[in-house]
């Protein structure tokens, strides 16, 4: 490929839409152009790198015996209401683009294909005899984003591979889950990414274990904890984790303590000498359902402590009937949504874990009690400063079972950067940012029976397949392996997935000698088999080495001066090393190095 025929067109400036260094050096390079919110051209350039990592991921999903499909984009809410997500994914997080047809039915643009497959098992996988089996496909998904943002990080289209995998018991399927996860860091690795394995919440998509792959990033959107021995690292959505002792309160009978306007911990630490760990921090929220009355929730934490909203959201969903439908929404509760159900006024500011449920009995739409649960580090308090439920006041030195029942505990805490590490309290959590690249999930029979995918096992009987789902971020990963690999001129890219190994630069085509020994060494590169771009440009020098600084081509060779004696020059871009050499030797020097970087090494 010559770059008079590529069609780049590279900026100067960082643009103003972009806030993260790959999202300004994919634009600034020429690999993408964005045509709306959250919607991308994936240019030539980029193109080409994303057809290398789709091949990666290709022979890495075959490689475990996965067989490649293609599943519509298009799907009807039918499959989805019979897995009970229609509604969370489009009245709750509101993610997926729906629409209705001609004829008034519903559909959704699938942002996952969970029931689709499914429903194929259901009609395809009939005996034990065809088991396991997998298959995965490479396509483009759609999320309805609040706030897209990131460039391709955070995108409202976006192409993934997604694989699911069917067995007959729950050991086959830890098989699976085990070989995907192999060929996950065998993904990784030859794309030339730095990837953790980190403990995650399954969210949305469920089942009883999961695991995501983060690439280290400073711009990363997730927090990882990990501990230093290596032994331990999670997503902090799911992180556990050893709180700090807390500090007893001195012996005493409870007692009211006036507290006017101080209404935060910061507040009460100020005015009165508490030390945080007294100090019982009391919330109310609101759990919107699809199928049933919102439910006041009642959660008691320490007041050191950050609450985990999705450990919240998971234990809420544990302990409401199945017949409430998807968890909508959960918020904290305000003192306008009060008023609009007819109650009389709440103490925002001043409530405890006394809180009684007449409170809520007369309400419209809620449910007439309260759902009450309490962090353990809230729990373990054997005496506390909390609200009294009266504006301006606090009490002081109250105790579960005197003042009110000891709640239901639960692990609603967030871990946070130097907690104590559960299998070594002498170890403390380091905390760093990652970017989500890819997530396996154990899915168990969740979807399988949802929408009755049975099989025949060996005994004749009728049981549910059992089921795992495996996603990469394709156009995600090459934004992050930008994140990852640049410097202070540009992109670095992984030889494995650069959109060219190799760029040619004549340093001044319009010299002839330059310009014809140039023309060789492409075409000589070309006949061995690496991918190379010639720059016939007649722009200086000057910008041609900057604009392959930009893109990030790996090495460089620049035929200058030296021309007439058969020397050139070669650049690697990653380390900046230059070597002088004859052009008859330029292919024994390089491809060695090439072959190695190929597979990531």
């Amino acid at each position: 490929m010559r770059v008079s025929r590529l069609m780049l067109v590279t900026l100067r400036d960082d643009p103003a839409e972009a806030e993260i260094p790959s999202h300004k050096l994919l634009l600034r390079a020429g690999y993408i152009r964005r045509v709306a919110s959250g919607v991308y051209a994936y240019l030539p350039l980029l193109w080409r790198v994303l057809r290398k990592v789709s091949e990666i991921v290709r022979q890495e999903m075959d490689r475990t015996g996965a067989l490649e499909t293609l599943l519509p984009q298009l799907q009807p809410a039918e499959l989805w209401e019979r897995s009970g997500r229609w509604a969370g994914y489009t009245a709750g997080e509101g993610i997926m683009f729906h629409l209705q047809d001609r004829q008034g039915r519903e559909l959704g643009l699938g942002p996952t294909h969970e029931e689709v497959i499914t429903a194929l098992a259901a009609d395809l996988l009939r005996s034990y005899r065809q088991l396991p089996v997998s298959l995965y496909q490479i396509q483009s998904k759609f999320r309805d984003e609040i706030r897209p943002r990131f460039g391709l990080m955070r995108s409202r289209e976006f192409i993934m591979k997604d694989a699911y995998s069917f067995h007959a018991d729950e050991p086959s399927l830890k098989e699976g889950y085990a070989a995907m996860d192999g060929a996950y860091r065998r993904i990784f690795e030859r794309c030339g990414l730095r990837a953790v394995a980190v403990e995650a919440d399954s969210g949305a998509i469920g089942g009883s274990a999961s695991q995501e792959f983060m690439v280290t990033a400073d711009a990363g959107e997730d927090l990882i904890l990990s501990s230093p021995d290596g032994r331990y690292a999670a997503n902090q959505e799911r992180a556990v984790s050893l709180a700090p002792q807390a500090v007893a309160l001195p012996a005493g009978a409870s007692a009211s303590l006036a507290t006017p306007g101080q209404t935060s911990i910061d507040q009460l630490v100020s005015g009165h000498g508490f030390d945080p760990t007294q100090i019982l921090k009391v919330l109310l929220l609101l759990a919107r359902f699809a199928q049933a009355p919102a439910q006041p929730v009642l959660v008691s934490l320490r007041g050191d402590q950050q609450l985990n909203e999705v450990k919240l959201a998971n234990a809420i969903r544990a302990r409401v009937p199945a017949e409430f439908g998807a968890l909508l929404e959960l918020a904290p509760l305000t003192a306008e949504q009060v008023a609009k159900q007819g109650l009389p006024p709440l103490p925002f500011g001043y409530m405890g874990p006394h809180l009684e449920d007449a409170a809520f009995a007369a309400a419209k739409d809620w449910q007439p009690r309260l759902l009450r649960l309490a962090d353990s580090t809230a729990g373990e308090l054997e005496r506390f400063v909390c609200g009294a439920n009266e504006l301006d006041t606090h009490l002081v030195g109250a105790s579960w079972g005197e003042l009110v029942a000891r709640p239901e505990q639960v692990d609603l805490r967030a871990a946070q950067d130097g907690d104590g590490c559960c299998h070594d309290p002498a170890q403390q959590l380091v905390s760093s940012r990652g970017i989500e690249v890819g997530h396996i999930f154990q899915l168990g029979r969740k979807y399988s029976e949802a929408l009755g995918a049975n099989f025949t096992t060996e005994g004749g009987q009728q049981e549910p397949l059992w089921m795992g789902c495996y996603g990469i971020g394709v156009s995600r990963l090459a934004q992050a392996a930008v994140e990852q690999h640049h410097d202070a001129n540009g992109i670095c890219w992984p030889v494995s997935i650069a959109p060219f190994e190799v760029v040619v630069v004549p340093a001044n085509a319009a010299e002839p000698e330059q310009s014809a020994l140039a023309e060789q060494i492409y075409d000589e590169l070309l006949q061995a088999g690496v991918d190379g771009l010639l720059d016939d440009r007649t722009e200086r020098a000057g910008v041609k080495f900057k604009d392959a600084d930009l893109i990030g081509i790996p090495w460089r060779v620049v035929v200058g001066r030296g021309a007439a004696e058969g020397l050139v020059e070669l650049v690697e871009r990653a380390t900046g090393a230059k070597t002088d050499l004859a052009a008859s030797q330029l292919l024994q020097t390089l491809l060695p190095q090439l072959e190695r970087q190929r597979q990531g090494l």
